[in-house]
């Protein structure tokens, strides 16, 4: 058991003599039992969750949560702008600074899609500059201690002279970033605390902007490991902007997101990898059909928990092989049997398959695109052009 998961006959899947291995399986009931948590964990209210979709990609999906009345978005990738775009997105934040061809490519889907509000990253004065002209919206990135990106939270100054700078471009400043990923390493009464102090320096920028004569419209903070801290931070709450979180895994959920997270909050696994024995090379050793290739590795060793196997502990993969040992006496899975794999980092696993399937009731309903997986053409030629895109827009809409 795994805070709260354990292994239930919810999760087999019916006809997998059929399935080819290794395969990505997508349970749609528990799809929408986590989508329905967030909301509830929010008080029903859709838009303060702007939803991370490089964990979910698939349009399918998309569009379960844009049916739930969730229209607000944030993606890290051309492609994935795209695919939610055309899924029905209203609000899409391009969370990651683009620059020279990415950021052109940026503004053509967004002539492409003129109804679609769409903003982007900012952190220094050539990144304003890229976006004059056009009608995308600017949210300036705070490094909260993280340092991936961002401007450093106590340069308050130097945010101040880009919120001018965005004015004076005759850009909209949509406010601000942050996205606080550090600490789920934390357990949660230190990462709640260091959260915290994060925002009080938060809000202090905020103030500033706010006594400089601007005005702060929407602040973004959390991904999955301080969704809790966000929730329960008293301040964001009774502001002039709209506080929004950005979780994404919470949507399939993976071990690590379930380990981080309060059991009462009720997410389940919504997605496993599928996967069969292929070799017993040695006693109390088992190897599947799953490496690197199927269960992403980022997250380290073990890459994955078996469900409904203790027993097993999977062992350093290779690209196509992930060895497992088998603790105790028993023999453990024969050849050929199948076994389903909780990975410990859900949205990199995503992306390692073109198509995934679409389980309701333990029966295989479609085969569906992973849609947003991967990247666009580098070269301009080789993918669909502007005018094709506002086609496909505008034929979607009839």
């Amino acid at each position: 058991m795994l805070n709260g998961f354990s292994w239930d006959e919810r999760y087999r899947v019916s006809g997998v003599e059929d399935v080819l291995t290794p395969a990505l399986v997508f349970y749609r009931e528990m799809i929408a039992s986590n989508i329905a948590r967030t909301l509830q964990l929010l008080g029903g209210d859709t838009n303060r969750w702007r939803v991370h979709i490089k964990t979910a990609k698939l349009e399918c999906t998309l569009r379960m949560l844009i049916e739930r009345g969730i229209l607000n978005f944030k993606c890290a990738t051309t492609l994935e702008l795209l695919v939610a775009c055309r899924s029905g997105a209203r609000d899409v934040l391009f969370a990651y600074p683009a620059v020279g061809a990415n950021a052109r490519r940026v503004r053509e889907i967004a002539g492409a899609f003129p109804d679609v509000s769409i903003s982007v990253l900012a952190e220094n004065e050539e990144q304003v500059r890229q976006w004059r002209g056009s009608s995308i919206g600017v949210f300036l990135d705070i490094n909260p201690g993280m340092n991936r990106t961002g401007i450093e939270q106590s340069h308050k100054g130097e945010v101040l002279k880009l919120v001018r700078s965005l004015r004076e471009a005759g850009l909209e400043f949509r406010g601000l970033h942050y996205y606080d990923g550090q600490y789920g390493g934390l357990a949660e009464r230190e990462r709640t605390a260091a959260a915290h102090a994060g925002y009080d320096s938060l809000l202090e920028i905020v103030s500033e902007i706010e006594r400089s004569g601007a005005r702060v419209t929407e602040v973004v903070t959390a991904g999955t490991p301080t969704l809790p801290c966000s929730l329960a931070y008293q301040g964001f709450r009774g502001k002039g902007f709209v506080h929004r979180v950005s979780p994404g895994t919470v949507v399939y959920n993976d071990a690590t997101s379930l380990a981080q997270l309060p059991t009462e909050y009720g997410y389940r696994p919504a997605v496993l990898v599928l996967t069969r024995v292929v070799s017993r090379p040695r006693t109390g050793v088992v190897t599947c059909d799953a490496g690197h290739k199927a269960v992403s590795a980022d997250a380290g060793v073990p890459t994955c928990l078996v469900a409904g196997h203790p027993e097993l502990t999977p062992l350093a993969p290779s690209e196509e092989h992930l060895p497992m040992a088998v603790a105790g006496e028993g023999a453990g899975p024969r050849v050929g049997e199948v076994l389903y794999l909780l990975p410990r980092h859900v949205c990199p696993t995503v992306n390692n398959f073109d198509c995934a399937l679409w389980v309701r009731n333990s029966l295989i309903e479609s085969l569906e695109k992973v849609t947003a997986r991967g990247r666009e053409a580098p070269l301009a030629e080789t993918r669909q052009t502007k005018p094709s895109l506002a086609r496909e827009a505008a034929a979607e809409k009839v």
